[in-house]
């Protein structure tokens, strides 16, 4: 007969420890109820009630049976001392397949603290390249920007790059200066001024707000030597005309009206000296139109 049959189960009882313990008498009555159920006069349709009731007696007279039914319980208590083992194998099998798992969860996991530095790093590295980019930019546009300086339109002639007049004697470039007082003067003002002294072939204005300036380029180096001898312009704003360069061959010994004879030389004048100049002879040519103005009055 197979072993894997339980006998208590066929005969309708309780298995396992339970069903050791029950009395011959439990276990006879259970056969005769259990009889009168499968009993094939009463299942004449089924086909296998002839077998089910020959296992039922078979069941019954191993568990009547006082040393058989001791292996079966025996037979039982194994299996269940299996059971038991299987099932707490299957739970260790089972939580150590659940900590492998974690753990290799854990190792391809990214590592949060690897994870901020990177992003931080590469936050920093960005905002490096921005500012190198933004400090490129500023000093592009610092180089590029060409510095503000108002010039009034030559009359003649064009206009070298440096700001001076290309190809030009410089003996006959006169530099004319005077104060931003009353009445200005443009570029066709001075050159109808000068055109008494010869011919002018071209006027550049440079201008600021206290004092107007201009370089003029006369016909002929008599011509500028002859308009550095005289004043010229209105006498409330006189003109102070002087030569760029002096002529080679011919000495600058003739000083302007009212300037004084201890005034250093032209050529030695530059920068701040050479303004100090301007305006020391400006001012003492305003003097003496103030002095002629009075004459007049009287």
């Amino acid at each position: 007969m197979d072993v894997e049959v339980d006998h208590y189960v066929i005969l309708g009882l309780p298995s396992g420890e339970e069903g050791a313990k029950l009395s011959d008498k439990e276990i006879s009555k259970a056969y005769r109820s259990k009889a009168l159920e499968l009993h094939p006069d009463k299942r004449l349709d089924d086909p296998n009630a002839h077998a089910n009731f020959q296992k039922l007696k078979t069941s019954y007279e191993i568990l009547k049976d006082e040393k058989a039914r001791k292996l079966f319980d025996d037979l039982l208590r194994v299996k269940r001392v299996k059971l038991q083992q299987r099932s707490k194998q299957d739970f260790k099998r089972q939580k150590l397949r659940s900590d492998l798992e974690e753990r290799e969860r854990a190792a391809f996991a990214p590592d949060l603290t690897t994870k901020a530095r990177d992003e931080e790093e590469t936050i920093a590295r960005k905002l490096k390249e921005e500012i190198a980019r933004i400090r490129a930019m500023h000093a592009n546009k610092a180089t590029t920007a060409a510095p503000s300086f108002k010039k009034e339109t030559p009359v003649g002639g064009k206009e070298s790059t440096d700001g001076s007049q290309s190809g030009v004697d410089k003996e006959k470039v006169l530099k004319v200066s005077w104060e931003k007082l009353g009445e200005d003067y443009s570029a066709q003002k001075l050159k109808e001024l000068l055109e008494q002294f010869g011919g002018v072939e071209d006027v550049v204005i440079k201008s600021s707000k206290k004092r107007g300036s201009a370089l003029i380029v006369m016909a002929s180096k008599d011509a500028a030597v002859a308009a550095t001898r005289s004043v010229c312009g209105s006498l409330t704003n006189p003109l102070l005309v002087l030569p760029l360069q002096n002529s080679a061959t011919t000495a600058f010994s003739s000083t302007p009206i009212f300037v004084e004879p201890d005034v250093p030389k032209l050529s030695n004048l530059v920068g701040a000296g050479y303004h100090a100049f301007e305006d020391s002879v400006l001012k003492k040519l305003q003097k003496a139109a103030e002095r002629q103005n009075d004459v007049q009055k009287q």
